[in-house]
C-alpha cells in the first residue's frame, strides 16, 4: 500500500497511488519498492516539475510481462490530470539499484510526456541512486537506505564530469540542438547545477545550482543564468519555439566555460 500523501498536492498524490497501487497488481511478488526522486525529492518543484520515480523490482521483467505494465502507462497517462502525462522513470531491478553499474544496463523507462515504456541507460547513474537514497520519498516499501549503497562523493563527482564533457561534445558539435526556448535555458540550469554538484558533492534542485552560479561564476553569466530560470514556464510550448539566436551562442560559450571551471574543481 502506498504511504499516505507523499506531497502537498492532493492531484498529483492522487496520480502516485495511481501508479503505485496498478504497478503493484500488474508486478505482483516482482514489486520491491517505488520512490519519488528529483525536484520533488531534492526540493525547489514547480508546476512546470517532471515527476521522477523509481520503482525498484526483484528481477527484470520478460518479453510475455511487459504488456501489462504498457497498459498501465497507457491508463495513466490517459488520466484528467496535467501530472500524468509528466511522469518519468524506470523499473529497477534491484541487484543492479544496489550498487553502481559499469556496464550500463538498459532499463525499462517511462520518459516525461510519453506513454510507452522503453529500454533506456538514463537513469542508470550515480546521480539517480544519490538522490533516491539521500533524498528519496518513499511511496510504497522500505526506505531507500536499504537497498542502495552509499555512492562515494569522488565517483559523483567523476560521473557528473563526465556527463558534463560528453554532452557538451554534442552540444558544440550541434548533435543536440538547444536552438529552441526550452532546449537552451535547460542546458545553461543543468550545467550550473552540474557545477554545484562538484563543488558541494551533493545533489541539489536546478534552483540551487542557478542560485549558487549566479554568485560562485564570473559575473559575466547572471544575466544568461536569469534569463533561463525566467523561461522555465511552459516548456512544452517553448519546445517548439525558437531560442535567441543570441542566447543560444552565449549558451555555447557557457558550456566551454563551465566545462573548463568543471576541470579545475579538485576530487577529495
Amino acid at each position: 500500500m502506498m504511504h499516505v500523501q507523499p506531497t502537498i498536492l492532493p492531484e498529483l498524490n492522487a496520480v502516485l497511488y495511481e501508479l503505485v497501487s496498478s504497478a503493484q497488481a500488474v508486478l505482483g511478488d516482482n514489486f520491491v519498492a517505488a520512490y519519488l526522486q528529483g525536484s520533488f525529492a531534492v526540493g525547489d518543484w514547480d508546476e512546470n516539475s517532471d515527476v521522477d520515480f523509481l520503482i525498484a523490482i526483484d528481477h527484470d521483467l520478460t518479453d510475455d510481462e511487459l504488456p501489462a505494465l504498457q497498459a498501465l502507462h497507457g491508463r495513466i497517462y490517459a488520466l484528467d490530470s496535467a501530472w500524468a502525462q509528466h511522469l518519468e522513470g524506470s523499473y529497477f531491478p534491484q541487484t543492479l539499484l544496489r550498487r553502481p553499474d559499469p556496464a550500463k544496463t538498459p532499463l525499462l523507462y517511462l520518459d516525461n510526456g510519453s506513454r510507452e515504456l522503453v529500454r533506456s541507460t538514463h537513469d542508470n547513474e550515480l546521480v539517480v541512486r544519490w538522490v533516491t537514497r539521500e533524498c528519496g520519498i518513499p511511496l510504497a516499501g522500505p526506505e531507500p537506505t536499504t537497498l542502495i549503497d552509499p555512492v562515494a562523493v569522488d565517483d559523483l563527482r567523476r560521473e557528473v564530469r563526465a556527463t558534463m564533457h560528453d554532452w557538451g561534445q554534442d552540444i558544440l558539435a550541434t548533435r543536440y540542438p538547444i536552438t529552441n526556448r526550452w532546449a537552451q535555458p535547460f542546458v545553461v540550469l543543468s550545467y550550473c547545477r552540474m557545477l554545484h554538484t562538484l563543488h558541494t558533492g551533493r545533489i541539489e534542485s536546478k534552483l540551487a545550482g542557478a542560485k549558487w552560479a549566479k554568485h560562485a561564476l564570473d559575473a559575466h553569466w547572471t544575466g544568461l543564468i536569469e534569463q533561463a530560470w525566467a523561461e522555465r514556464p511552459n516548456p512544452t510550448l517553448k519546445g517548439r519555439q525558437p531560442a535567441d539566436p543570441d542566447q543560444v551562442t552565449r549558451t555555447i560559450a557557457f558550456v566551454e566555460y563551465a566545462l573548463t571551471i568543471g576541470d579545475q574543481t579538485t576530487e577529495t
